[in-house]
């Protein structure tokens, strides 16, 4: 497996002594800290996840045993932060799963998984901004403003039974707050992350304050039966919990968001690893403490929402506290689409000083220093999404994108391990390995991969079962994602990049 052979077989792959040589030449500037990127990862993951997605979860597939549904996506999750965590101190760049992909799997398999990230973070903020726009209209109406429908919800609605609507109808609310946090992020990425470390500790905040009145108006007759009975397919019973799983996998997008900063973090290959574990860890406990009060406070088939913590706090009867539960979720979702946008961004940057995207992409404000016009195109079409599709459809492809990549990420610890097993490492997957026939296979990255197979299935599942079913929406949006993806690397991506044209030479 010796770099000679790889690269003879594989011309278009970076080496580690390549990653190295960019790391010194980055033109970001480096001015993160632990504290600020485990904010980064924290602020990028607790929002949807807990204020929208757990209760549609809840409602449709788990019942309370949604709380098991946490500990499969954080274990799967775990495994893969633990596998970041020792890429992210020997390969400390900007790009995250995209470069490690670059340097395990070569350039084709990097552009897919790019591909791949552009769904995860760009789309997941739309899934973000449906949420924001649910709460939003809810506060507005507290202070006697009502928001039209027309303004306010998706062109595309989607019911369980896959049955698809549509109408003159989009969600402005959501649209505008991406734009909102696009221009913050242009302003500059150090400043961005200070407001975000200011909303990260109000929205948790809030969270345990909701915690700590809502224990006092649970339920316990609520979580019983704690895995309501199966009644087929992937409602409740035990499919039930492996299908909420795979839909709540995309509430922890945001602490891969850590890695896509590591060309702006100032001790990268202590600080990144860090803040990747520590804001995981953080996020799971966050998520399985709200998550039970949640559904011992009001009936788990009501949650089926776009503002579930807004019920539940109407139920405690605490009009004071549903105020400041919605100005939370407010604030704290417009982090969740900072972190994630900021990574998105990040992601591309790295692609374009690759020459797979455009040269637009790497352009660098000449006073705030960041990729400005890149951030803009993403947020326009990340504001589009918002728009028009349902967060139904949004979930199920991130989740999908999101394990796609993860499972590359563990991959590839195995592969730089076996490639390059001198390399500094300030943090290593605990845990050990197996060596067959003197290749060293992780146990940690192996179970990240196995678990993240787990997450996608009950999706593809549920989306052959939908087209059966007379609703092909899912697949159909899938196919032609991927066929752009294509495309756009074989007619672009493949002629302009940097390592294809010094090979060509």
């Amino acid at each position: 497996m010796g770099d000679i052979s790889v690269k003879q077989r594989n011309p278009r792959r970076k080496s580690l002594e390549r990653i190295e040589k960019e790391n010194k030449t980055q033109r970001l500037s480096r001015s993160l800290g632990a504290l600020q990127l485990t904010m980064l990862g924290v602020g990028s993951t607790v929002g949807a996840g807990i204020y929208v997605m757990t209760g549609t979860a809840a409602a449709n597939y788990a019942g309370p045993s949604i709380l098991l549904s946490f500990i499969v996506a954080g274990l799967a999750c775990l495994f893969t932060a633990l596998s970041y965590g020792e890429l992210a101190s020997a390969m400390p760049v900007s790009g995250s799963a995209y470069t490690y992909a670059y340097v395990s799997m070569g350039e084709a398999c990097a552009w897919g998984v790019g591909w791949l990230l552009l769904l995860e973070y760009g789309v997941s903020c739309a899934g973000v901004a449906a949420g924001f726009s649910g709460y939003a209209v809810s506060l507005l109406q507290d202070f006697g403003i009502v928001i039209p429908h027309q303004v306010s919800a998706t062109t595309f609605q989607v019911s369980l039974e896959g049955i698809l609507s549509s109408g003159m109808q989009a969600d402005l609310v959501g649209a505008f707050s991406v734009v909102v946090v696009t221009c913050f992020l242009i302003l500059g990425v150090q400043e961005s992350l200070r407001v975000n470390t200011a909303i990260v500790f109000l929205k948790v905040g809030v969270l345990v304050v909701f915690v700590v009145l809502g224990l006092r108006a649970v339920h316990p007759s609520y979580w019983v039966p704690f895995i309501p009975p199966h009644e087929g397919g992937f409602r409740y019973g035990v499919p039930g919990i492996f299908r909420a799983a795979s839909i709540i996998f995309f509430a922890y997008v945001g602490f891969e968001a850590v890695s896509t900063a590591s060309a702006e973090a100032r001790n990268p290959r202590k600080d990144v690893p860090a803040g990747i574990v520590g804001s995981l860890l953080i996020c799971t406990l966050i998520y399985i403490v709200v998550a039970a009060v949640l559904i011992g406070v009001v009936p788990w088939k009501t949650l089926n929402v776009a503002d579930p913590l807004a019920i539940a706090v109407n139920a405690m009867h605490q009009p004071w506290l549903a105020f400041f539960v919605k100005i939370g979720a407010v604030i704290g979702l417009c982090s969740v689409l900072l972190g994630l946008l900021y990574a998105q961004s990040r992601v591309f940057f790295a692609m374009a000083e690759d020459g797979l995207l455009m040269p637009l992409f790497s352009a660098l404000h000449p006073r705030f220093k960041t990729p400005w016009l890149g951030t803009i195109v993403l947020g326009v079409i990340t504001a589009v999404a918002t728009a028009v599709l349902p967060i139904d459809i949004i979930s199920d492809l991130v989740s999908l994108g999101t394990a796609t990549a993860f499972g590359i990420v563990c991959f590839t610890v195995i592969w730089v391990r076996n490639t390059a097993p001198d390399t500094p490492r300030v943090f290593s997957v605990p845990g050990g390995g197996m060596t067959i026939r003197g290749v060293w296979i992780g146990y940690v990255p192996v179970m990240g991969m196995v678990l993240c197979v787990v997450m996608t299935a009950p999706l593809f599942i549920d989306m052959v079962a939908a087209s059966f079913s007379g609703n092909p929406v899912p697949v159909f949006l899938l196919f032609v994602y991927l066929t752009l993806g294509w495309a756009s690397y074989y007619f672009y991506g493949r002629k302009h990049s940097r390592i294809g044209r010094e090979c060509d030479e």
